[in-house]
């Protein structure tokens, strides 16, 4: 190989590693990539940045809008809570959510639909007291499945189809994907509904006795002189007798007292520690006097507390606020709300609260004003994952026009009638000036972070075309074993990409793997396209990790999930769906 070729593989290599370990955002560090890959010449400006320009690319971004519009006008809302409502068992809850979100995911993006049906699905399991870990990862599963049905169901399948069309080759048609995706997904479903209910955590002792999830979060009290607690023992004060709540230690000045006895007398300026459910941690904060030790200005607004709500947030893996502590995160300053209380991966923290340095999938407990969720449900640092309250206005009025932009959307794909890229921009542009989405919300729903690693990836992946790797690396792979046969390279291609998709994003793992399918094929001397369509499956298919995609992460802390449910639950799914994709695909798309 020449030199051209080892520095664009060393370069990807310390890209990979840069994002196992997070150093930055994803955005920022696949921009890097392509700025050195173009200043050394190794591709030109405009292969650089023509992702930017990328039909699939772009399509992507109005999709968002048309999303947003859906969920702002509480149509997918309104579905969802009609249809779940009357399952009364894990496996009806299933079979009702892959009769919703599945074809919904079919045509819209995974994101919005998993933030839609996580409060709803959360609170089914309180109703009927069974643990959300035993139906949230299921939740995130059926939409990724869905995505794999249509053209336009996984913004992965619009950026391989626009790779296709750059490389000269026509594009697919929405639902030509659709006769590997749809066996695909009902393979998928069957594993699920039969076995995965088995090897899913049932935390049942995770429970309250009013049916709410038992996710145990850490909160850190401060004992102002004002409380009735001083003087008083831990016993007399009733600490020791709230359900769900321990008391970890005392910090008092600066001296640790732990474990707590419960004969030990509370002093004012005590910094108290507890690990409890959100309930408990709700009793006390109705305590006069004691207050979370991160926010010392709690007491100053009395009337404007009375008026906030308790909200659960997610903190995102692009969240800018990932590696700080929380006292570094300055949340009343930022984002007007407190922290009252964080919960990681269904493990206790074992520090104090401002010290804990944040990390992709935490929940938060937060204090926030009435229309905080309005204001941030958006914001790239986090996944609002609460349950929507009343006061939240919908355009309620305008649902059904929504679902008649989607309606002309799909017609107008599947009969080709205007290209994929128009069709997109005239439904988001509908959905803005039919009223179903302010433009302002139309500009927040678009997950820029997104579209900027997509763009940026077009590329990382020229490079390695120019370079001459991933030529060099498919010879020296599938040459020694080209009398095996295609499927044999097929099987290779599609194990690669579900790795690598496990480890960064569906979206990156698609765009880097795309030269190989193009390589491979030339070395066969076949078409393309079932390399590409095997890419299109695997890049989709992320389950055995939270954060190869986004959804997966959205569930894991609301679940208490550990990373290894992941893999006890996915690595068989993979496994199943990869022979499933080695078998059909060469059937529907010849070599």
């Amino acid at each position: 190989m020449a030199w051209e070729a080892w520095f664009t593989l060393s370069l990807i290599g310390a890209l990979f590693i840069a994002l196992v370990r997070n150093l930055a955002s994803t955005d920022v560090l696949f921009v890097t990539v392509v700025v050195v890959l173009a200043v050394c010449g190794i591709i030109t400006p405009e292969q650089a940045f023509a992702g930017f320009s990328n039909a699939g690319m772009l399509t992507v971004a109005f999709l968002f809008v048309v999303a947003a519009g859906l969920r702002e006008t509480g149509f997918i809302d309104y579905i969802g809570h009609r249809l779940l409502r009357r399952a009364s068992t894990p496996k009806g809850l299933f079979v009702r959510l892959s009769a919703v979100a599945l074809p919904f995911s079919a045509f819209l993006n995974n994101t919005p639909i998993v933030a839609i049906f996580v409060p709803i699905v959360l609170n089914w399991s309180r109703r009927h007291q069974v643990s959300p870990s035993r139906v949230l990862i299921p939740l995130s599963f059926i939409t990724i499945l869905g995505g794999t049905c249509t053209l336009i169901g996984t913004s992965t399948n619009l950026v391989v189809n626009g790779l296709l069309i750059a490389q000269g080759m026509p594009g697919m048609h929405l639902f030509e994907i659709g006769a590997i995706g749809l066996p695909y997904a009902c393979i998928g479903l069957t594993y699920l509904f039969f076995f995965g209910g088995r090897l899913l955590p049932d935390r049942k002792e995770l429970l309250e006795q009013l049916g709410e999830a038992r996710r145990e979060f850490l909160v850190e009290m401060l004992v102002q002189p004002n409380c009735r607690f001083v003087g008083q023992s831990i016993e007399a004060a009733g600490l020791r007798h709230l359900p769900g709540l321990f008391l970890i230690e005392i910090d008092r000045d600066n001296q640790l007292i732990s474990p707590v006895g419960p004969d030990e007398i509370i002093q004012a300026n005590d910094q108290m520690v507890f690990t409890g459910v959100v309930s408990s941690i709700v009793e006390l904060e109705k305590i006069p006097g004691f207050v979370p030790v991160i926010d010392p200005s709690y007491e100053v607004y009395p009337r404007q507390q009375r008026r906030r709500r308790l909200c659960e947030a997610v903190i995102s893996v692009s969240s800018p606020l990932i590696g700080k502590t929380i006292r570094e995160a300055d949340f009343r300053a930022s984002y007007g709300a407190a922290i009252v209380a964080v919960h990681r991966g269904g493990s206790r923290v074992a520090r104090k609260l401002g010290d804990i340095r944040l990390r992709n999938g935490d929940t938060l407990l937060l204090q926030t004003q009435p229309n905080f969720q309005r204001a941030y449900r958006n914001d790239p640092a986090f996944y609002l994952i609460s349950e929507v309250d009343d006061w939240r206005p919908m355009r309620s009025d305008r649902a059904w026009i929504a679902l008649g932009i989607l309606i002309l959307l799909i017609a107008t794909m599947a009969t080709g009638l205007l290209p994929s890229i128009l069709a997109a921009a005239v439904a988001g542009a509908l959905m803005i000036l039919m009223g179903c989405i302010s433009a302002g919300e139309a500009r927040k729903s678009i997950e820029w972070q997104v579209l900027i690693t997509i763009a940026a990836a077009f590329g990382v992946g020229a490079a390695l075309q120019n370079s001459g790797a991933a030529e060099a690396i498919v010879n020296l792979v599938f040459g020694s074993i080209k009398g095996l046969g295609p499927v044999v390279a097929l099987a290779g291609i599609y194990l690669l990409g579900s790795l690598i998709t496990e480890l960064l994003t569906n979206n990156a793992a698609a765009v880097l793997m795309f030269p190989f399918c193009i390589e491979t094929a030339n070395l066969y001397e076949s078409s393309p396209m079932p390399f590409v369509v095997a890419l299109m499956l695997a890049a989709s298919a992320s389950f055995m990790t939270p954060i190869g995609y986004q959804t997966n992460l959205m569930v894991y802390g609301p679940g208490g999930y550990r990373f290894t449910d992941f893999i006890k639950i996915g690595a068989p799914l993979n496994i199943i769906l990869g022979f499933t994709a080695v078998v059909l695909v060469p059937l529907i798309w010849k070599f």
